[in-house]
């Protein structure tokens, strides 16, 4: 909802300076922690990527990851940590991360997949689906999805 005082070139202005500053974050998770994150990616200022093993996260084009999401990418408690765990949380291109959601290390989610707010990924995710749940299931299958998975 737009404030109704401030004029259009003003509002545009804001808008071009969250997009600058949402680019600025996820260059600086790709530059300095070596995440392989796709430059449009637009990840919520409150979502939470897992900073003890960057290295182990990947995220495909245009997906988003909306507030109080966490990326998790090492699991200290089974030494699966550092330098030793190549294991990769990966998602895929087209996705949509619902508010609250947690992806457990490991995990891999496939191309246009939406996951619900809420949820907490602990197995591998099939492409073309909707999860939801603690733990997640799959809810519906087979589905479209247009750039940030929105549905087709």
């Amino acid at each position: 909802m737009r404030l109704r005082f401030i004029n259009q070139r003003v509002f545009m202005w804001l808008v071009w300076f969250r997009d600058s500053l949402l680019w600025l974050r996820t260059w600086y998770f790709r530059t300095l922690y070596g995440m392989n994150i796709a430059p449009d990616v637009r990840i919520s200022f409150k979502a939470r990527l897992d900073k003890t093993n960057p290295r182990c996260v990947e995220i495909g084009a245009k997906t988003y990851i909306a507030f109080d999401a966490i990326i998790l990418a090492h699991d200290y408690a089974t030494r699966r940590h550092g330098g030793q765990f190549e294991q990769k949380t990966r998602i895929g291109s087209n996705c949509f991360i619902g508010c609250a959601a947690i992806i457990l290390p490991g995990v891999s989610i496939g191309d246009q997949v939406i996951v619900g707010a809420g949820s907490v990924v602990t197995k591998d995710v099939p492409a073309h689906s909707i999860v939801a749940g603690n733990p997640a299931t799959v809810v519906r299958s087979g589905i479209q999805t247009m750039a940030y998975g929105r549905l087709a």
